[in-house]
């Protein structure tokens, strides 16, 4: 075991990465499917939409802790087997309270992988010369990507909700097993590992901000791109425009951490934004297939950056250790997560879904003056 090597602890954390995109647009691709097996308007469904971030804000303190206590590959084993339980299970439920039991479930767990394998992947980064952290977040994105082509399929050949999770569970939890031995030992932080109160902490305020606007987009794009396309676009085979969104944000992330060496992070943040506002105006403007085609690409390629970049300066927190830093600014992704999607169903329902996605226009917007006031501050305290 202990003749492990650098390059097989990245493969078995790329694993993790590709099974939580996998396991996730799995279940985000089916939400039309359980829209009208349930019968729900758009408010019904954004409330039931709320108790998964809920959920993974109870988890974010209770992951903090696991990974500041225990190596985090342990809390990362266990919650890939619970969360590929529940995945199996949310495809025999019956009624809306044992779906909301069920992604309450689901949600708490994938946020105890979440924090753990970013963890992991601040302490194996420092045992590379190259940036890994976007590839890692890329390796997310096409398990995302192969999850939505593969509901995509199931929807087309019309293969129940029951049978494709229950198929993509089993691969989920057979695959993370196996990775398990390969994973990064000895890496709980002996420093830095208890939230300090008090005056709030520039640096991560200002990162978790941009977590937060980052993911107001992105949990937009998961939850509601599939509805987007059958209801406004009149897509039969709505997952079109979430596995173009998923698509476009995995093969940038691949080239993310060249394009951030080159130019910068500050002009990184800026770029990003400005794709994210520009590919939902797009969309909104020309609610036709193509048009909104390419808005969802340009979405895609503009939010995929942003939590690696993030996460990567997370670890750099001169006052709390990576797993507490990246538990912490998880904590205002959540809270985006928890605000975004479900305001969305609320305002779709009173002005219609299309007006309500100038919501992600703006917050991707607001990832401008928030980046580059940080690296002002930054700046400030290196010249002091």
């Amino acid at each position: 075991m202990s003749n492990i090597t650098n390059n097989q602890q990245r493969i078995a954390l790329s694993a993790y990465f590709f099974l939580s995109g996998l396991a996730f647009a799995s279940w985000a691709s089916r939400i039309p499917t359980i829209k009208d097996m349930f019968n729900l308007n758009e408010a019904q469904l954004g409330t039931i939409l709320l108790t998964m971030p809920i959920c993974s804000l109870i988890g974010i303190p209770i992951s903090g802790w696991l990974v500041a206590k225990y190596d985090s590959r342990q809390p990362l084993i266990v919650g890939f087997i619970a969360f590929a339980i529940i995945l199996f299970f949310i495809g025999f439920v019956s009624n809306t309270t044992q779906l909301v039991i069920a992604l309450s479930l689901f949600a708490f767990f994938m946020r105890i992988l979440n924090v753990s394998g970013n963890t992991q992947s601040i302490t194996l980064q420092q045992r590379f010369e190259k940036r890994i952290i976007g590839s890692l977040h890329g390796l997310w994105s096409i398990g995302g990507v192969t999850g939505v082509g593969f509901s995509t399929l199931m929807v087309y050949m019309n293969v129940s909700m029951k049978i494709h999770l229950m198929i993509v569970a089993a691969f989920t939890l057979i695959t993370a097993i196996i990775a398990y031995r390969y994973t990064l030992k000895k890496d709980k932080s002996t420093t830095g590992n208890k939230i300090i109160l008090g005056k709030p902490d520039p640096f991560i305020v200002l990162l978790g901000l941009l977590v937060f606007f980052a993911a107001i987009c992105e949990g937009g794009m998961f939850d509601w791109s599939g509805v987007y396309f059958k209801e406004v676009v009149g897509e039969k085979v709505f997952t079109y425009g979430y596995f173009t969104f998923m698509g476009f944000m995995a093969l940038s992330r691949f080239f993310s951490d060249k394009i951030i060496d080159s130019i910068g992070m500050p002009r990184m943040y800026i770029y990003s934004a400005l794709l994210v506002a520009l590919g939902i105006f797009t969309a909104i403007q020309f609610p036709t297939f193509w048009p909104a085609l390419l808005g969802f690409c340009l979405i895609g390629i503009g939010t995929a950056a942003v939590f690696p970049m993030t996460f990567a300066l997370a670890g750099t927190s001169k006052k709390y250790s990576p797993g507490i830093a990246v538990s912490i600014i998880t904590t205002y992704g959540t809270l985006g997560f928890l605000l975004g999607p479900p305001f969305i169903g609320y305002l779709a329902h009173a002005i219609g879904l299309q007006n309500a996605f100038y919501t992600f226009l703006i917050a991707g917007l607001m990832l401008i003056p928030i980046s580059q006031l940080f690296f002002k501050n930054q700046q400030k305290q290196k010249n002091e």
